[in-house]
């Protein structure tokens, strides 16, 4: 009988997650900022509030464009064995997984419309765990086709756990 044992996965996701991750974080961290600017420049007698309003929006959302992408390329990683598919993902809160094959119950590919301008892909791993599906973000979208032919070959050839 074959172990399986929660470690890091080997692979990591595509560099240009990066890019993505931070075009994703800006969707959060500037919109508010840009309406201080607005309200700066239009709005003379309270140019003092929003000009600290202003200051006190983007400098943390700069901050973390700057370093929720890098960080969490650097967590981030997926594997898949004939035995398994494992991953690691997150940013302030981490979590490995590893998922035997022969749980999945289904595989699928997602590419939303800023992850194809990057040219990536995701997967996600479904089983019928209560711990939720496996999803591997920031592949690049040939790596991510690959992976779900390889992993759909090896769970129609893995026998299920009898219940």
């Amino acid at each position: 009988m074959n172990h399986l044992t929660l470690r890091p996965p080997r692979n990591r996701v595509e560099r240009r997650a990066v890019g993505w991750w931070t075009a994703q974080s800006s969707l959060f961290a500037l919109p508010l900022p840009v309406v201080f600017a607005v309200l700066y420049l239009t709005v003379p007698p309270a140019r003092t509030w929003f000009g600290w309003s202003l200051f006190g929006t983007l400098v943390p959302g700069l901050a973390y464009m700057a370093a929720m992408p890098v960080w969490r390329y650097r967590v981030h990683r997926w594997e898949a064995t004939d035995d398994a598919v494992y991953a690691s993902s997150g940013w302030l809160w981490q979590r490995w997984r590893v998922v035997p094959l022969s749980r999945v119950q289904t595989v699928e590919s997602l590419r939303g419309p800023v992850q194809q301008l990057f040219g990536l892909s995701g997967i996600t791993v479904t089983t019928a765990s209560t711990a939720g599906a496996v999803k591997i973000k920031g592949l690049d979208r040939r790596v991510a086709a690959d992976l779900v032919r390889h992993l759909a070959r090896s769970t129609e050839a893995t026998p299920g756990d009898a219940v």
